[in-house]
């Protein structure tokens, strides 16, 4: 069997701690492509124009192992193209990232609320990880898993890409012992602790996860911590990572987390959504739900490890803002 050659390097360095897009150029068995410029008008001219695809090339923004293309190069299929893409304004975040943890192999960040983990849509600059490799100078930086953008709390970043495959097998072999705390709703009425076990799906292109019947693929405990007045602060310990996962628990139990914009309301039909959609985002009501506790043993050098956010959730009374 024939090995496909490595992938070389990016002739292009990062921009605001963002890789270029990079592009492999297909197979053309209808010969309609005679040029690297006519392919690149057909992928992208419907998405920006063909004019602005030609502007680019122009600006010399479209780059190949050579340097700069032109467009007029012949096509030849398996080429690499490189280019950057044009960043929409964001709305910053004004919450900083904070650095729990950092030696030679990994970083444990504390994400703040509304800041997404990784260039996702319509977040890519304003992410955990283009801000930390512009503020901590390491390109090569990428996260073992990822935590929903509106949830704050820990997350864990490899330095170095060797190490990656090692620190994301923690995650995707659930090795990992994972908390977060919650603030919602008290009800004496909902027998606690308890084990959810639920089948939990989420579909492209909709917002919310839902619980369906069939085989369980989710399941969390959910222990209550402590109470005061008509609010409880829950630990929330999840064996298994599905999408929206806790939130959609804690909706189902009647307990919706407080200043959720998706699952509001009691158990049953999920809540209606904010004015604007999860998007209209209010800074000063995040998301009570904090990824509060991470722990394994290391998979390079075997040593237990356990890391605390530093970060409070707000609405618990008495709390100091994280």
């Amino acid at each position: 069997m024939r090995r496909r050659s490595p992938v070389p390097p990016a002739p292009l360095p990062q921009r605001d701690g963002i890789d270029a897009v990079r592009v492999r150029l297909p197979a053309d068995p209808g010969g309609v492509w005679g040029t690297v410029g006519d392919h690149l008008v057909a992928r992208f001219g419907g998405a920006i124009g063909a004019g602005r695809v030609a502007e680019m090339l122009g600006a010399g923004r479209f780059v190949g192992l050579e340097g700069a293309l032109s467009g007029d190069e012949p096509y030849v299929a398996g080429r690499y193209v490189w280019f950057h893409r044009d960043f929409a304004p964001e709305v910053r975040v004004p919450f900083e990232v904070r650095i729990v943890h950092r030696d030679e192999r990994i970083v444990i960040a504390d994400k703040p609320h509304f800041l997404a983990t990784t260039p996702r849509g319509q977040h890519i600059t304003e992410t955990a990880l283009a801000r930390l490799r512009r503020e901590l100078g390491l390109p090569a930086l990428q996260p073992a898993h990822r935590l929903d953008r509106l949830t704050a709390g820990l997350v864990l970043f490899v330095v170095r890409p060797e190490d990656r495959g090692a620190y994301q097998g923690l995650f995707s072999g659930r090795r990992v012992h994972k908390e977060y705390e919650a603030v919602a709703p008290y009800d004496p009425d909902v027998a606690l602790p308890v084990v959810v076990r639920s089948r939990i799906v989420k579909e492209r292109g909709v917002q919310t996860a839902r619980e369906v019947p069939g085989a369980v693929n989710a399941e969390s405990r959910i222990e209550l911590v402590e109470r005061r007045g008509g609010l409880g602060r829950y630990r929330l310990l999840p064996a298994t990572g599905r999408t929206h996962q806790l939130r959609v628990h804690m909706h189902g139990l009647g307990l919706p987390i407080l200043h959720d914009p998706l699952y509001r309301g009691g158990g049953g039909a999920v809540g209606a959504q904010e004015p604007g959609g999860a998007d209209a985002e209010d800074f000063g009501a995040p998301l009570q739900l904090l990824a509060k506790v991470l722990a394994f043993r290391d998979p390079v050098d075997g040593r237990e490890r356990r890391f605390e956010s530093g970060l409070r959730l707000a609405a618990w009374p008495g709390a100091a803002a994280g």
